[in-house]
């Protein structure tokens, strides 16, 4: 039944199942009791409970017969030749179709199209200068796209050299998508090819004043450039805006993604930034308070009357209400246990104790070296208590360590927890046994190299995910696997766990990024969007919004509500590589392959600055607990410390605008110190309660 389905729907789209199948097969799952199934298909093709008795049993067991019939082959496999050569034509047909597209006419002229570009490209570069910055823009999607027709027509060579031709007028950061597109030697490698695909789904996007919109369409009217004119139509969008052009800076600076720039709209949304209310933990700490008595007892006049408790000052600052925080019944949360919340004290007792940062008092960093690893650490992660280290392997193992003196417990037996007095005040610390603490421990049950782990808020449980398609939830408690995770199709370079827990969030090879609770195994949201494979995830403090990064060079936030994209940032030249959210939740930082970090405002979804310093891939980056430090550290052996309360003061002063935070950032005016490490990659940084810096390196010798 499924391959006759996969035969109906198969193809080019263009073949549909008939009325006629789908009752019979309504009928088919109704005699086999699939109930939940067959009313999902009653509901999503609009049939009546009366319309299934329209047809006779004889055609229900016609279409059965019919859609097994290929799987009883053996006994004519020469019959079957036919069909085989049958469907291998109709599948060439439909590549040749689909490449019809690229070419456009029967009569393609490479030369025609050639002599356009060289016209085009003399006439951006007499523009004025006001509008050559922008004007060049264009050239880009032009050239792929002549490329890609040239291709799709057998002249392989003659579209090499067309590239090898124009490339250098190109910037730099296209030189890589060029490179990729010059390995295609078949017009087939088309059909299948990431960046092909984009620009054929999503219009490549350029934003562009009135001024130079209004000389880019006059030039081709003038000219008469049909070929040129159509692809514009085809394959550009044009965001025009009033105003002056801008200038290189300018244009540079949003540029270098797959698809262009980001459209205005894509950023008009309202995005919730603000954190949710804390909880609050004075009626917590505070003792209930008891039966009221009198205090003119005539029977004991002189006894002193009771003294009410003091309240702890550090708990009875009441949070401000934020307006641009959601409501706290937005998207249902977790309610608090009594342990959660004395977990959360903990944090907060500590948070007193924290010292304050600024350029002029720097945190304190230990780095945590990972030596003589034969098996290869793909990731790091260290508990938001800064007591457990928790790393992936490539031979697909996980290994957790404690970084204080007390060891890894397990829970106790059956037996011994029943005799356990469950109203007891330390209940939780009786119900691990003394005698099994370990300094570290070992989680196996993956099959494939493990690329990311996160640790629950609570502590209690930790995920993993894998090259094997699959995130593992562990527990901290029975140091166990308690649930697999299945639903990605292809390996899973993310996961991370809401800060409020009960959510997570992970990313695939297969462009998606899901949505998932603990006690699911569905995903609740799918994320799609991305043209490429989404390589980082990351929670916003306020676990309504989950950020993306991507190889096709761009930056989404998403709402976990809706599960709608509300912002999309464009400026990255290389593939994203880490992510992370500033303490008040408006701000975004990304590191990229690039070596660059840019600084996002979540409010309107614009670049904020981008800073220069590292030499290679920026691994990791991470926001100090209040606030005023980005960290930042890669491949190249280098921390950087970065003065985030001056780049946020600059911004709302409007010192730092896009055209010049480059200028600005060549004299390294935000960078504080850079810590280089021996010859150990960074792979985490993470800030303790108390502002030390804690870092996990591997040594490579």
């Amino acid at each position: 039944m499924s391959l006759e389905m996969s035969n109906i729907n198969g193809g080019n789209g263009t073949l549909q199942p008939k009325p006629k199948d789908i009752i019979a097969l309504c009928n088919i799952l109704k005699k086999y009791n699939f109930k939940n199934t067959e009313e999902l298909l009653c509901q999503e093709a609009n049939l009546r409970p009366e319309d299934l008795g329209s047809i006779s049993e004889a055609e229900v067991q016609q279409v059965l017969n019919s859609a097994l019939r290929p799987a009883d082959g053996d006994q004519d496999r020469e019959h079957d030749l036919p069909q085989k050569a049958k469907l291998s034509a109709v599948t060439e047909a439909n590549a040749t179709e689909a490449l019809a597209k690229f070419i456009g006419d029967e009569g393609f002229d490479a030369q025609q199209y050639e002599q356009a570009y060289e016209e085009l490209r003399a006439f951006v570069e007499d523009s004025l200068d006001i509008y050559k910055h922008e004007l060049s823009m264009v050239l880009y999607p032009i050239l792929v796209q002549i490329y890609f027709k040239m291709l799709a027509s057998g002249l392989r060579d003659k579209a090499k050299n067309f590239i090898e031709k124009y490339k250098c007028d190109l910037d730099g950061y296209y030189t890589e998508g060029l490179f990729n597109l010059l390995l295609l030697s078949k017009p087939e490698e088309l059909l299948d090819n990431d960046l092909v695909v984009a620009m054929e789904q999503d219009k490549f996007v350029i934003r562009m004043s009135r001024d130079s919109h209004s000389l880019f369409k006059r030039h081709i009217q003038d000219r008469r450039q049909e070929v040129v004119a159509d692809i514009v139509s085809k394959y550009l969008h044009f965001d025009t805006y009033e105003g002056m052009a801008r200038n290189k800076l300018q244009c540079v600076a949003t540029a270098g993604s797959h698809i262009g720039e980001a459209k205005r709209q894509d950023n008009k949304m309202r995005v919730y930034y603000g954190l949710l209310k804390e909880v609050d933990f004075q009626t917590l700490t505070t003792p209930a308070p008891a039966p009221e008595e009198e205090d003119d007892d005539p029977d004991a006049p002189d006894r002193p009357k009771k003294k009410k408790p003091k309240k702890d000052p550090l708990l009875s600052k009441k949070s401000k209400s934020d307006p641009n925080a959601p409501s706290i019944d937005r998207i249902p949360l977790p309610e608090l246990k009594d342990s959660d919340k004395l977990i959360k004290l903990k944090a907060l007792r500590e948070a007193g104790k924290r010292l304050a940062l600024s350029k002029d008092q720097l945190p304190s960093a230990v780095f945590y070296t990972v030596l003589n690893s034969h098996q290869g650490v793909t990731c790091a992660e260290i508990s938001d208590d800064s007591t457990l280290l928790a790393c992936g392997f490539g031979d697909s193992s996980v290994r957790i360590w404690s970084l204080t003196p007390a060891k890894l417990r397990a829970l106790k037996d059956a037996d011994a927890l029943r005799e356990l007095d469950k109203e007891s005040a330390d209940i939780s610390a009786r119900m691990l046994d003394d005698r099994s603490g370990e300094t570290t421990r070992s989680f196996l049950g993956h099959t494939g190299p493990v690329y990311r782990c996160a640790f629950a808020p609570e502590m209690n449980l930790l995920l993993s995910c894998s090259e094997d398609t699959t995130i593992r939830l562990w527990s901290l408690l029975t140091w166990s696997c308690v649930v697999t995770y299945r639903g990605h199709v292809y390996p899973v370079w993310d996961v991370r766990f809401a800060p409020h827990g009960y959510y997570f969030v992970s990313c695939s090879y297969d462009k998606t990024a899901r949505l998932w609770a603990t006690d699911s195994n569905q995903a609740l949201r799918v994320f799609v969007g991305h043209l490429s494979d989404v390589d980082c995830v990351q929670f916003h403090p306020n676990s309504n919004y989950v950020a993306t990064g991507s190889s096709d060079r761009t930056v989404r936030l998403w709402d976990n509500l809706t599960g709608q994209s509300v912002r999309l940032m464009t400026g990255h030249k290389g593939s994203v590589s880490s992510l992370a959210f500033s303490a008040c939740g408006r701000y975004l930082a990304s590191g990229s392959v690039d070596h660059n970090i840019i600084v996002w405002d979540l409010s309107s979804g614009s670049l904020v600055t981008t800073l220069l310093r590292h030499t290679s891939t920026v691994s990791t980056i991470t926001f100090s607990r209040d606030g005023t430090i980005l960290a930042a550290a890669g491949l190249d052996n280098n921390l950087t410390l970065w003065d985030f309360h001056k780049v946020t003061d600059d911004y709302i002063s409007n010192h730092i605008t896009v055209s010049n935070h480059q200028d600005e950032n060549d004299e390294d005016v935000y960078l504080l110190r850079t810590f280089p490490s021996k010859n150990s990659p960074f792979i985490n940084l993470h800030f303790t309660r108390r502002n030390l810096l804690m870092c996990v390196g591997l040594f490579k010798s």
